[in-house]
């Protein structure tokens, strides 16, 4: 059992079936490493706050507000680096293979302000930080936007720095 897999146990983490697409895209694309001393990259699609059961729950749909409570606009942000991870596993087979999380960019659906975005976004930072340790700090974006697929509260992708 590689390093990463006894981590997510040890925070009782079971990954999902990685998300099929939802439109003309593919879920990850690996690039890069041609330079010498470069690594090359995997780049994840934007995932959803889906649940092991692949559906979206109503907790973690809708826009939020100025009054919206942050704990469920985080826990969605967990969900999507747990969903970015299992896309990660797919892609690669072990998930000792990612060297480092280089970046996350997170996407909130807010109906107008929602002063909180850094906070709720911290659930996809800390699930990468807690699973991945060191290799899983990052560079990130926060953006509140007008609407998400699915009406979902939120959309996080990433790019990691792997190993083959």
């Amino acid at each position: 059992m590689s390093e990463t897999a006894k981590r997510l146990a040890e925070l009782g983490i079971v990954l999902p079936k990685a998300a099929a697409p939802f439109a003309n895209y593919v879920p990850y694309v690996r690039t890069g490493g041609i330079a010498p001393g470069a690594l090359p990259q995997l780049w994840v699609s934007g995932q959803l706050p889906l649940g092991p059961d692949g559906k979206l729950d109503e907790r973690h749909r809708g826009k939020l507000g100025p009054d919206s409570p942050i704990d469920p606009a985080r826990e969605a942000a967990e969900r999507c680096a747990i969903n970015l991870i299992a896309q990660a596993h797919a892609a690669l087979g072990d998930l000792d293979k990612v060297v480092r999380v280089v970046r996350l960019g997170g996407f909130f659906n807010v109906a107008s302000s929602f002063e909180a975005l850094p906070q709720a976004m911290n659930g996809a930072s800390d699930m990468m930080v807690n699973v991945f340790g060191d290799r899983g700090r990052h560079a990130r974006t926060t953006v509140g936007v007008a609407h998400l697929p699915l009406n979902a509260l939120a959309e996080v992708e990433a790019v990691f720095e792997i190993s083959f």
